[in-house]
């Protein structure tokens, strides 16, 4: 296999023009991928979740909207600091029962509130309604989780 070395960087204004950057006028998900660790019980639960007991999470954060004339639709640290801000900080390494509100803390329960949190600091910081919160994915093993969408969360 050959492999070659740009003799040069694309250049704006030479190269390519501002008005290229924007190749489409569609709609584009995008989604960044989070991990913490948190402990929790289940009330009025049979079973080991009854007890004490630890998760790594992995949350999934899914945004819809279309492209600035940039090509981009939010840039993906701006999906970092919102979700660092206001879940990730909050929940890593924490006991859930203690710092989310009165509830059962099942990942059913949690992920509304996650969709919750993240909506309203969309709304908050001005990216809303050109972006929008489409998916919130809270995995509690690797195997299960719990998903809510605009359409569901609309209902």
């Amino acid at each position: 296999m050959s492999y070659e070395i740009p003799k040069k960087v694309q250049l704006l204004g030479t190269d390519i023009q501002k008005e290229q950057l924007k190749y489409h006028t569609k709609k584009v998900l995008v989604s960044k991928e989070f991990t913490f660790d948190s402990a929790h019980h289940l009330h009025c639960y049979e079973g080991k979740c009854q007890s004490l007991h630890g998760h790594t999470y992995r949350l999934q954060v899914i945004m819809l909207g279309r492209t600035d004339e940039r090509g981009i639709v939010i840039d993906f640290a701006d999906i970092k600091k919102i979700t660092k801000e206001k879940v990730i900080d909050p929940l890593d390494h924490k006991y859930l029962n203690d710092v989310l509100p009165p509830m059962n803390t099942t990942a059913e329960n949690m992920v509304v509130w996650i969709y919750e949190q993240i909506k309203e600091a969309l709304i908050d910081e001005g990216w809303s309604p050109e972006v929008i919160l489409e998916e919130i994915r809270l995995w509690e093993t690797p195997t299960s989780y719990a998903s809510v969408t605009r359409a569901l969360m609309e209902e």
